[in-house]
């Protein structure tokens, strides 16, 4: 029996795997809001039962950089130590990986089906492949090949500056430079609070008029999910064009992780933004922005790019992870 996790800004999701046939088999799984419990070990005694059976093994994959078993989440004020959850709950091995780390290795065991196809591409299988996931924050990871097999290892590229490609983006770089006070990444803009961040760029800029439905929104709405979606149903023309932008933005920096990882086998698009905007996705400006890199505009477009619609992906990679180690 495993424990394995998927440890986010938002939300933890812990699950119960067994080894059955050489495969790993869902026992039983939860979710939990990640801001309020002052741990991880928190969430994970209320997840264990008096009555449940011994676990072996633990693996959890977390939003942050991890240094010699412990990690520093990004995005939350927690502190996790392998060895410290290996004593207290009297398991023989826990693993930390990154986030994206764990995503990558749950792409081994998805389906076809847990795949949508932006561009098919001509693959060379024993090549590197990357994997963009913007969600809470934007995560990036590449996936080696060895050659024998691909192996996941982890970055924190999302943090790398956010390169202005025109005018435009100029402008926006300077709003949210001003707005954040210094640094601007492309975590800052492709994000859950990104789509939002380029729509009152927009607006109190004067270039596009605001949208009612947006500035009357109730407190305690995502306003971000309201010009995504308003947006996508062409509802609102600010809030159709800021989604654009933040798919644009989106292409081009999947293209930049395709270059920088020479990710020739594939690059996917992961995290919990894409399935929710897959039409705009689908649409020519991502992959148009993907391609975009002057003279490797023929190369980019030869790379296979999936967007992941899987949403346990990084849970399967820990269990993954568990069964393999």
């Amino acid at each position: 029996m495993f424990l394995a996790g998927d440890i986010g800004g938002t939300k933890t999701h812990l699950a119960y795997f067994e080894e059955e046939n050489g495969k790993m088999k869902r026992i039983r799984s939860e979710k939990f809001p990640s801001k309020g419990p002052e741990s991880l070990e928190a969430i994970i005694s209320t997840f264990i039962k008096p009555d449940d059976p011994k676990v072996k093994k633990m693996c959890f994959g977390i939003a942050g950089p991890v240094k010699n078993g412990v990690a520093r989440t990004t995005n939350l004020p927690w502190v996790v130590d392998a060895d410290h959850i290996e004593k207290e709950f009297g398991v023989d091995n826990v693993y930390l990986l990154n986030d994206l780390e764990a995503n990558a290795w749950g792409l081994k065991v998805l389906e076809e089906s847990d795949l949508c196809t932006l561009n098919r591409g001509e693959p060379v299988e024993e090549a590197n492949a990357a994997l963009v996931s913007a969600g809470t924050g934007l995560g990036e990871a590449g996936i080696f090949y060895d050659g024998k097999m691909h192996i996941p290892f982890a970055c924190e590229g999302g943090h790398a500056d956010f390169a202005v490609r025109d005018e435009r983006d100029v402008e926006l770089f300077l709003y949210l430079k001003k707005k954040y006070g210094g640094h601007v990444s492309y975590e800052r803009i492709l994000c859950g609070r990104g789509i939002y961040d380029i729509y009152l760029y927009m607006v109190e800029s004067g270039k596009e008029p605001r949208c009612d439905q947006v500035e009357n929104l109730e407190e305690g709405k995502d306003p971000a999910v309201l010009v995504s979606e308003l947006g996508l149903e062409k509802k609102d023309p600010t809030c159709e064009k800021a989604l654009e932008w933040f798919v644009s933005i989106y292409g081009s920096e999947a293209g930049n992780c395709a270059l920088k990882f020479m990710a020739l086998s594939a690059v996917y698009i992961g995290g919990g933004i894409a399935p929710k905007i897959l039409d705009a996705m689908k649409s020519e400006t991502f992959m148009n922005a993907f391609r975009d890199k002057g003279r490797f505009n023929k190369l980019l477009d030869k790379i296979p790019v999936h967007v992941v619609l899987n949403d346990s992906t990084a849970l399967l990679g820990a269990a993954y992870y568990c069964h393999t180690h």
